[in-house]
């Protein structure tokens, strides 16, 4: 796999889909529940949460204030844990982090 390979599959795609179940769940919200406030069908959410259905952006905000959280926090242990997994991976190859 590339740098940039838009897979829902990559170690760091996990890390935000996990941090989107673990957000839902810390709201005390189901599948369903979330579904409703974001005004989606609740495959929506199964999917984005499964790695089936990509999330931009906006839809993060969306769905992180539906569950009554700040975006900005998760966001940033999201992009912790991809510039930790990038700094390794590069120490991997033998190039600077």
């Amino acid at each position: 796999m590339g740098a940039m390979d838009k897979s829902v599959h990559t170690p760091e795609y996990r890390v935000l889909r996990a941090a989107l179940r673990e957000v839902r769940a810390a709201a005390g919200l189901s599948q369903r529940d979330l579904a409703g406030r974001l005004v989606v069908p609740h495959s929506w959410v199964a999917k984005v949460e499964t790695g089936e259905r990509r999330i931009d952006a906006v839809e993060f905000c969306r769905f992180v204030l539906a569950c009554g959280a700040d975006p900005q926090q998760i966001f940033d242990r999201i992009a912790n844990a991809v510039e930790n997994s990038t700094a390794t991976r590069r120490s991997r190859k033998g190039l600077p982090a």
